[in-house]
């Protein structure tokens, strides 16, 4: 999927790394690749497409950050691949499409293309990673590509044969479009339709709502589905619904589905994952089905896309029959194997015969020769295909995508052979022949891709391609035939300039037909009378209000917005919104506001508004101070009337006015209440405006209680009887005062000497002192004075707690300081819990980007803060995870906890277990307390521990070796008996390395292990006829099987056959007790029939999940 290019997700590279705070950026960066990795290229004239290969030698000797390839040249553009050998910031190989000097290329210039980049497995071509995407190059984004490529640990995987002598292969392809104005292209203008804006990886659900969109049927029954007036497009699929395909039928720009993945219970975290279509689709239609129940529109979704299948068992010799009717939306046909849509059927009813060892138990028969199979009893008016493009495979245990050539017609007859897919029971006068109206395509691998939709609304010659956001007219040969999949040979490779033959990952991945009787009544006219008045009503509003907000962003430049914060503002915030400073100008009266508006004029509309007379309005600017408060500066006098608010604002800011900053912000000064005839208060030279905020440590609240003009050489202590009365305290009482000068980076909040002139004091224009009564000795408040209370407010928290087993839901919230210890935290924590010892909890960080906890958890007593706690990669969160520990914290991480696999002497998985040992301790303690821990499995003789990893023993470990060098994060660690065969050791015996392996024959005998290894010894002359046999006796094979396997003696990934009459000792060069990756080991050359056993995990969550519509 092309996404923000962050965390596996296509971005601009320079947005990244001005993020992460990373120079310079991949546009700025110097070509790193040495010339040893630039290929002879040749410089083809008009080449809109290409393809070239690099061979990235010495692989694990990179040192640099970004490493280049050598330049090829497409469409006229000289390209390069940018590789981060060790990720950009992920543990994940990156690599991207770049230009080269682009800052060298003409002003303004840009190239659309669409690309792919592949990385090359030695091993088995489906194994090939294929990522591909589109983008616009130009000056500022002239890199683009996949920051989470491959995992590194997946790079290295020898069984996946990426990483193969210490090189890889990568592959670009690069189709450059002919030049034009990319985002000028106008949708509705060019085809009459209009698109779906991605939200980051949301193009599998575009082109499944395009599809659905355009079956009238259905799009006129979501408009029939009740809604009220009071219903909001984000908590209601239905109304949601609504409005994008009403945006959709009459926009005339591409539409947002942010409303409707809201009202799916979506965060934006579900923006940035894809999913599958088929799963999709199955999921909304089972919502709107619900939904849809109990109304006009109820059973829509049933008549739709329903059909009907006959599941069969009938015995050949005996009179019996069982069937089972089920209901189905879509089917699912094989692709692997079959030429088209009709092979499918055809396999898909295939008939199935039980007999021999899998006879039929037939109820008062017995077992019985018998048939089984499937028959459709009817097909739905909307047949869903969905092909099966993806597949498990076993020899290799993983997923792998199917991209050979498949075809489907624009004409589909399920009547074809006196209609051999019906059941003979089945309605034959409706006639089941179909045309081709979507076809839904996947670009891309198993790691990820592109959806989008090939759809001809009337079912007429015209085809339309919905790309997300661009809807394009395509021809037959594009929407049909290029999407069979397959190979395509009309590459030019730059490298050589040949021909060569390239796997299309772009294929058709869903179909949808519509049955030609149901034609006129599934693909009915939807008028605007289809749609309830109130939802007209309320679309067509929305509308204007979109064109209202569109043509007031258009005049923006000819307006300012000018706020006007009044003292009543600052009474109503101070305290409550906001501590420091005056106001939050957001929250205050707005005015918009021509810019050649005389302020006079402005005056005016001030009265008319808010009903203050235009003698009584005395207007001061603000000014933003070096230490970053932001305070009113002087007055704007009479004679400024005649200026405009242009001209106002530049004198207010004329650096903002250069960052095009439009608002006008003014302190608003009215007469005071108490002053009868109310007028302005008149301004004396060495006058300044003092502000006053009241301090309650009682309460620990903080209020504004006034302003007042005073004379600057006039001591503090004579402003005591104003604030007193401010306060409405009595006239003597005994303040204390202070100034508050900033809050930013750290408050300063200082004293001030009441026997001070306010002129020693440095007081001026806008200045804030703050004011409490003096405490008696025996008073004492969690917060006694103004500094400790404005600290607090600076260094305050919310913090949401999770359960770390529950990491999606908020368990409790608590209000900290960012200055707390980890001890702090959790000893709040446990009070709010009731756990009488807060070492027993133990916290966990939250990563942003995933939405999930980090992997590991904090170490007690680090990070030294709560601020620190909540930082992650220059962003805060407000969310913690918590455990509750069996015991204290301390204690624990003195333990080292291991997650081991006991198989017995057969090498035969057991079970696994964890245990706690102090770090301190070595192997043979470990041994010891495992051999107790495991005393139910009988077992006799001693234990040996050892590391394995993708069906291979690294090591095994010495008795003497610490636990704490032992690692179970990447690796399965395997306990095992010793066997008394491997135990009795006599002089000149080994212990060798046996593991099972298999060969592809289209992987040029490139090994791949699997199942259990396991260690065996051999005697000095010993032949392989008697290894064989004591193999055999230990794995407990049986002789058919076992007659089947291969013996060869392995060394650097190669098996050399062995004979019954080899002396297998002599192979063995080495004296070693134990062989690594590289080393020499006895092949078993078998099929791999065993269970799977998932690979040790290096984290603990995963960000893949299901689709789930919540609401």
């Amino acid at each position: 999927e092309r996404r923000p290019r962050i965390h596996g997700k296509v971005q601009p590279y320079a947005n990244v790394m001005a993020a992460v705070g990373v120079a310079p950026s991949a546009m700025e960066a110097t070509d790193a690749a040495s010339t040893a990795d630039a290929p002879d290229t040749k410089m083809i004239d008009n080449t809109l497409e290409g393809s070239f290969t690099w061979t990235v030698t010495d692989y694990s000797k990179i040192r640099e950050k970004m490493h280049y390839s050598g330049t090829f040249v497409v469409g006229g553009y000289n390209w390069r691949v940018l590789m981060f050998p060790r990720g950009n910031n992920a543990d994940f190989l990156s690599l991207y499409l770049d230009v080269l000097n682009p800052q060298e290329l003409p002003y303004q210039w840009s190239r659309y293309a669409s690309f792919k980049l592949m990385l090359r497995s030695n091993v088995n071509e489906k194994l090939n990673i294929v990522k591909d995407a589109n983008h616009l190059f130009n000056s500022r984004e002239s890199d683009w590509g996949f920051t989470q490529f491959i995992a590194l640990v997946d790079l290295q995987d020898p069984n996946k044969g990426y990483l193969v002598n210490d090189t890889l292969t990568i592959e670009a392809h690069v189709s450059v479009r002919p030049q034009e104005n990319y985002y000028a292209y106008d949708s509705k203008k060019e085809t009459g339709l209009v698109g779906l804006k991605n939200q980051g990886a949301t193009c599998y659900m575009n082109s499944l709502l395009q599809t659905l969109f355009h079956i009238p049927y259905f799009r006129k029954a979501v408009y029939h589905m009740p809604t009220t007036e009071e219903d909001m497009p984000s908590k209601n699929i239905p109304l949601a619904l609504q409005s994008l395909f009403y945006k959709v039928q009459y926009s005339d720009s591409s539409v947002s589905t942010k409303d409707l993945t809201r009202s799916f219970g979506w965060d934006a975290n579900e923006s940035f994952m894809q999913h599958d279509v088929q799963e999709l689709n199955r999921v909304l239609c089972e919502k709107l089905e619900e939904k849809m129940k109990s109304t006009t529109v109820e059973g829509t979704i049933q008549y739709l896309f329903e059909g009907r299948i006959t599941n069969y068992i009938e015995c050949t010799n005996v009179e019996y029959k069982s069937t089972r009717t089920e209901v189905f939306q879509d089917l699912q046909l094989d692709v692997k194997g079959c030429k088209n849509v009709y092979e499918s059927f055809d396999k898909y009813v295939e008939v199935e015969h039980l007999n021999g060892d899998n006879q039929y138990r037939a109820e008062g028969h017995g077992l019985q020769d018998a048939q089984k199979g499937v028959l459709f009893e009817g097909f739905p008016p909307v047949l869903e295909l969905q092909l099966k493009r993806f597949e498990y495979d076993f020899q290799q245990d993983m997923m792998v995508k199917i991209n050979e050539r498949y075809e489907f017609p624009l004409e589909l007859d399920l009547d074809r052979d006196n209609h051999k897919y019906l059941t003979p029971g089945a309605d034959k006068s409706v006639r089941n022949l179909y045309h081709l109206h979507s076809v839904l395509v996947h670009s891309g691998g198993v790691h990820g891709g592109h959806y989008y939709a090939f759809i001809r609304p009337d079912l007429g010659d015209q085809w339309f391609k919905f790309d997300d956001e661009r809807v394009t007219k395509e021809e037959h040969k594009c929407a049909i035939d290029d999407q069979f999949g397959g190979d395509d040979d009309s590459i030019l490779n730059v490298n050589d300039a040949t021909r060569l033959k390239y796997a299309k990952h772009s294929n058709a991945y869903m179909l949808v037909y519509v049955r030609a009787e149901n034609r006129n009544r599934v693909l009915c006219p939807v008028p605007e009378e289809e749609i309830a008045p109130h939802l007209l009503l309320r679309f067509k509003k929305e509308q204007e209000e979109k064109e209202r907000k569109k043509k007031e962003k258009a005049e923006a430049h000819l307006y300012t917005m000018v706020r006007v914060a009044r003292e009543q503002d600052m009474a109503k915030q101070i305290g409550t919104d906001i501590f420091f400073d005056l106001i939050e100008h957001e929250k205050v009266q707005s005015f918009r506001v021509q810019e050649q508006t005389k302020f006079a004029d402005f005056k005016l509309q001030v009265e008319q508004e808010l009903g203050i007379p235009v003698a009584n309005q005395r207007y001061w600017l603000w000014a933003k101070r070096q230490n970053h408060t932001y305070r009113p500066s002087r007055p704007l006098e009479n004679a400024e009337d005649g200026l405009t608010l242009m001209q106002i604002k530049d004198q207010a800011s004329p650096q903002q006015l250069k960052m095009n900053i439009v608002d006008l912000k003014l302190y608003l000064e009215e007469p005071n209440v108490d002053v009868i005839p109310r007028h302005l208060p008149s301004v004396n030279k060495g006058d300044i405006l003092l502000f006053f905020k009241l301090y309650d440590p009682a309460a620990s609240a903080l209020s504004y209680v006034g302003k007042i003009f005073a004379n600057t050489n006039s001591k503090v202590a004579d402003l005591m009887d104003h604030m007193n009365e401010m306060a409405k305290f009595p006239l003597d009482q005994e303040l204390l005062m202070f100034e508050e000068i900033k809050f930013e980076p750290s408050v300063m909040c200082e004293p001030i000497d009441s026997k001070s002139t306010l002129r020693s004091c440095q007081l001026e224009d806008g200045d804030i002192i703050c004011f409490q009564r003096s405490l008696g000795p025996e008073e004492a408040y969690t917060y006694s004075t103004v500094p400790e209370f404005l600290d607090y407010v600076c260094h305050r928290q919310v913090v949401r707690f999770r359960k770390l087993e529950q990491p999606k839901e908020d368990e409790l919230t608590l209000e900290l300081s960012k200055q707390f210890t980890y001890t702090e935290v959790t000893d709040r924590l446990a009070l709010e819990l009731n756990i009488q010892d807060s070492s027993l909890l133990r916290l966990t960080a939250h990563n942003n980007y995933s939405n999930n906890p980090r992997p590991q958890p904090f170490k007690f007593n680090t990070p030294d803060r709560l601020q620190e706690m909540l930082a992650h990669v220059h962003q805060t969160t407000d969310i913690l995870y918590y455990e509750v520990l069996d015991i204290p914290l301390p204690q624990l991480e003195e333990l080292k906890i291991l997650k081991f696999s006991f198989h017995n002497q057969k090498t035969e998985h057991v079970c696994d277990q964890i245990i706690r040992l102090p770090r301190v301790q070595t192997v043979e303690y470990l041994l010891n307390e495992l051999k107790e821990k495991l005393k139910e499995y009988n077992i006799q003789g001693d234990l040996r521990l050892m590391e394995v990893c993708y069906s291979r023993i690294y090591k095994v470990f010495p008795l003497t070796d610490k636990l704490d060098s032992i690692n179970d994060q990447y690796w399965i660690i395997r306990c095992e008996e010793i066997t008394a065969d491997d135990a009795n050791m006599q002089e000149g015996d080994r212990l060798i390395n046996v593991h099972h392996f298999r060969q592809d024959a289209s992987a040029n005998t490139v090994m791949q292990n699997f199942g259990e290894p396991f260690l065996l010894r051999i005697g000095e002359n010993e032949t392989m006829d008697s290894i064989k046999a004591r193999v055999q006796a230990k794995l407990g094979t049986p002789d058919e099987e076992f007659a089947k396997w291969k013996f060869s003696f392995c060394t650097m990934g190669r098996p050399e056959p062995l004979t019954d009459a080899d002396i297998l000792s002599e192979r063995f060069s080495s004296r070693r007790d134990w062989g690594g990756q590289w080393e020499h080991y006895l092949g078993l050359e078998h099929e791999d029939k065993g269970k799977r056993r998932p690979q040790s995990q290096s984290h603990r969550y995963s960000a893949e999940k299901a689709v789930k519509i919540w609401n």
